[in-house]
């Protein structure tokens, strides 16, 4: 899922590096630089990565429905699958760094069973299940070249490089106004790349955002550079599954549209602000029921 093709890597290495090194990035939008503006948050509140990155609601009323109403999002099958999705790709990877892959079936039924799920969707098990043999038959090549390639190096080494991947990376973002407890979907230890994961088809310019403020975060919590993001879209075409990657530099442009973001929805919850309803909705708005019964 989070390996580089052959067009990735000389994307990544003729194009975006080289690019990152003649421009570089303003040192004031570094995010070692947190506690000095424009990084430094205007209030004391905590939102999370999402709450800052998502765009679904033009006027940003979700944050407002959510955070401040303490309205609970409405469940979807686009969303149960997203999650399902996210969960697969993450287990399959840190399963394989450990050493030991459990078998599909079992691990999703005690999956639900520990989430208390009683309805099961086949299309979402089938869907998990390719994911899995995808993701789990990509480690094991990308493991069996680095092995032929070093005969000599131990397990732990050929796997460091091999899967250098830090999953469902725990990090705080409490320096930068967001929550304690951010998950990065993957981080590329060894190119420096931050990316997420979009169950989905269609590009929106603004999924740039969230690689982009992990990136900020990464840099404020570790204070190393990180200069490229990338936004991994996963959907189905019929039964195939197919996997496109937006590979970018982590521009001045995109961390200043990030922190015009955070500072937007900071300000909706710390001040109790609604924005309004919007004039148009997205199809399959997660708070649209709730948005439009608190009108009335």
């Amino acid at each position: 899922m989070y390996f580089l093709s052959t067009m990735d890597q000389k994307k990544l290495v003729d194009r975006i590096l080289p690019t990152a090194r003649s421009v570089g990035v303003s040192e004031d939008l570094r995010g070692w630089n947190w506690s000095k503006p424009p990084l430094k948050p205007m209030y004391d509140e905590k939102i999370p990565m999402y709450a800052v990155c998502s765009k679904y609601c033009p006027t940003s009323r979700d944050v407002f429905l959510n955070k401040v109403m303490k309205v609970a999002p409405k469940q979807s099958e686009p969303v149960i699958l997203g999650t399902a999705i996210h969960r697969v790709v993450s287990t399959v990877i840190s399963c394989f760094l450990d050493g030991k892959v459990p078998e599909f079936d079992s691990w999703y039924y005690e999956t639900l069973r520990s989430r208390s799920v009683t309805e099961q969707i086949p299309a979402v098990k089938d869907k998990a299940r390719a994911v899995w043999d995808y993701v789990l038959k990509n480690c094991e090549i990308q493991y069996l070249n680095r092995r032929s390639e070093q005969p000599y190096a131990n397990r732990r080494d050929l796997l460091a490089t091999s899967v250098p991947f830090l999953v469902e990376h725990k990090v705080s973002g409490e320096l930068l106004g967001l929550s304690g407890l951010l998950s990065v979907d993957c981080y590329d230890y060894l190119r420096g790349i931050v990316f997420d994961l979009k169950v989905a088809h269609e590009t929106k310019d603004w999924y740039r955002l969230a690689p982009t403020g992990y990136a900020i975060v990464l840099e404020s919590v570790y204070e190393v550079p990180v200069d490229a993001g990338c936004v991994v879209h996963l959907w189905f075409q019929g039964e195939e599954l197919r996997v496109t990657k937006d590979l970018f530099f982590i521009n001045d442009d995109l961390r200043s549209w990030w922190l015009e973001e955070r500072d937007s929805k900071l300000s909706i919850v710390a001040q109790k602000m609604d924005p309004g309803i919007p004039p148009k909705c997205y199809n399959d708005c997660i708070y649209q029921e709730a948005c439009r019964c608190s009108t009335n």
